[in-house]
C-alpha cells in the first residue's frame, strides 16, 4: 500500500495534455513533508546556481552559500581549478569559512584550527600528534560537483548525476551563447522575501505573461502581450515578447528597450530576464514551506559612472515589479491553505511552461518517495 505522501504525489497526473491538465494539489505547497522531500531530491540532485565567476576568479578567492540546507564553500585553487566543498570541518563539524566571501591562502576552521589547502586536503590538525590510525588524507573536505556556465558557477550536491551540460542540454547552451552574456557586467544584488512556497513564485514566473496585464501595468505597457510566446525544452522554458515603445509608461519605457524581452527559466529555480544591454538573474530558494527568498543579480552592458542613474532606475523598476509579485504570491499562499481550494486548471494558451515545471517536479518527488 503506498505511503500517504506517495499517494498525494500521485494525485497529480503528469501524462495529461495541457488542455486537460490541472496544477498539483494544494498540499504540495503547504505540507512541510513536501518541503523536506524537495530539499533532498529536487535541490540536491539538480545543478544549483552558487555564485558568479568573477567572485572566484583568482586563487584563494572563495564564496560560502547554503543550498538544500547544506553549507558549501566554492574556492579557486592554487592550480587554477574551481572546486566546491561542504563547508563542514572534518573534526567537529564547524563551518570552516564563516564569511560570505573573501580571499585566503588556506582554509582554516576557527574552532580548533584544522587547516585545509585550497584544494581541500587536510594540511594541519593541531594537537593530533600520536593519534592512532589517523590519516590526514582521509580527512579532506568533502567535495561537491562544480561547473561553470556563462557568468555563473553551479554545484550539484548529489554524488551521482548528469553533467551541467547534460542537465541543461547542449542546444540551450548554444542558444544562450548567442546573447553574448559575457559582455555584461555585474552591478548590484537585491534580496526579496516572499510569504509563499517557492513553487508559487515559479508558477507565477511561468504563467506565460498571463498575470502581466492585470498586475504589472508598467511592464505591460512595453510588452506586446498578444505576441507573447512560450517555448519549452527538456528542462527549461523560454518566454518571449516583442518590446513596444508607443504608449509605454515613462519610467518603465526609459529602461526596457530593444526588440524583444527574453525570460529564461531553468529547472528548478534559476531564471534570467534579458533586455537590450540588461540582464537580471533570479535565484528562488525555499526558506520553509511558507517562505521564499528570491535573490536578484543585476547586470548591465555599461556600469560606468555615466550609466549609474540609468542602471539604478532599471533596478527600481525591478523592485516595483517584485513588490507587486510579493503581494499576489502572499495572496495565493493564503488561498492554497483554504479548504475551498485543491487544484486549478491551466491555460492552454499561456501556461505550458508551468505544466513542464510540474511534470519535472513530479518525477523528482516520486523518485524520492520511492527511494530511487
Amino acid at each position: 500500500m503506498p505511503s500517504p505522501l506517495l499517494a498525494e504525489i500521485d494525485r497529480y497526473r503528469p501524462e495529461l495534455t495541457l488542455a486537460e491538465a490541472c496544477t498539483p494539489p494544494a498540499s504540495w505547497y503547504t505540507d512541510p513533508r513536501f518541503h523536506e522531500l524537495e530539499l533532498h531530491t529536487t535541490f540536491a540532485r539538480s545543478w544549483q546556481y552558487a555564485c558568479r565567476v568573477d567572485q572566484v576568479r583568482e586563487p584563494g578567492c572563495y564564496v560560502t552559500v547554503e543550498i538544500a540546507g547544506e553549507p558549501l564553500v566554492i574556492v579557486r585553487g592554487n592550480d587554477g581549478v574551481l572546486r566546491g566543498f561542504f563547508n563542514v570541518c572534518r573534526h567537529h563539524a564547524a563551518a570552516v569559512m564563516t564569511e560570505p566571501q573573501g580571499c585566503v591562502k588556506r582554509l582554516t576552521c576557527p574552532y580548533h584550527g584544522w587547516t585545509y589547502t585550497l584544494e581541500g586536503s587536510l594540511k594541519a590538525a593541531p594537537a593530533f600528534e600520536g593519534a592512532i590510525n589517523f590519516e590526514p588524507a582521509e580527512h579532506s573536505l568533502v567535495p561537491v560537483a562544480t561547473a561553470t556556465w556563462e557568468n555563473w558557477v553551479f554545484v550539484r550536491i548529489a554524488r551521482e548525476g548528469p553533467s551541467l551540460e547534460e542537465f541543461l542540454g547542449p542546444e540551450v547552451i548554444a542558444e544562450v551563447a548567442q546573447l553574448d552574456l559575457g559582455s555584461l557586467h555585474w552591478f548590484d544584488r537585491q534580496h526579496y522575501v516572499f510569504d509563499c512556497n517557492w513553487k508559487v513564485f515559479v508558477d507565477n514566473y511561468l504563467d506565460g505573461g498571463y498575470h502581466i496585464p492585470y498586475l504589472h501595468k508598467g511592464l505591460d505597457s512595453v510588452l506586446d502581450y498578444h505576441k507573447y510566446t512560450i517555448e519549452n525544452g527538456r528542462r527549461h522554458c523560454l518566454q518571449s515578447s516583442p518590446i513596444v515603445s508607443r504608449g509605454a509608461e515613462a519610467a518603465t519605457g526609459s529602461v526596457r528597450k530593444g526588440d524583444r524581452a527574453l525570460y529564461y527559466w531553468f529547472y528548478p529555480n534559476f531564471m534570467f530576464n534579458w533586455y537590450q544591454g540588461i540582464m537580471d538573474t533570479n535565484l528562488v530558494y525555499p526558506r520553509g514551506p511558507n517562505q521564499t527568498e528570491v535573490i536578484f543579480d543585476f547586470w548591465f552592458a555599461d556600469v560606468s559612472d555615466e550609466a549609474r542613474d540609468f542602471n539604478r532606475n532599471s533596478v527600481e523598476i525591478a523592485n516595483r515589479i517584485q513588490g507587486e509579485d510579493q503581494d499576489i504570491c502572499k495572496s495565493v499562499q493564503r488561498g492554497l491553505n483554504s479548504r475551498a481550494y485543491d487544484t486549478g486548471r491551466l491555460s492552454l494558451r499561456r501556461e505550458g511552461g508551468e505544466q513542464l515545471f510540474h511534470q519535472l517536479l513530479h518525477a523528482d518527488l516520486k523518485a524520492g518517495a520511492l527511494g530511487a
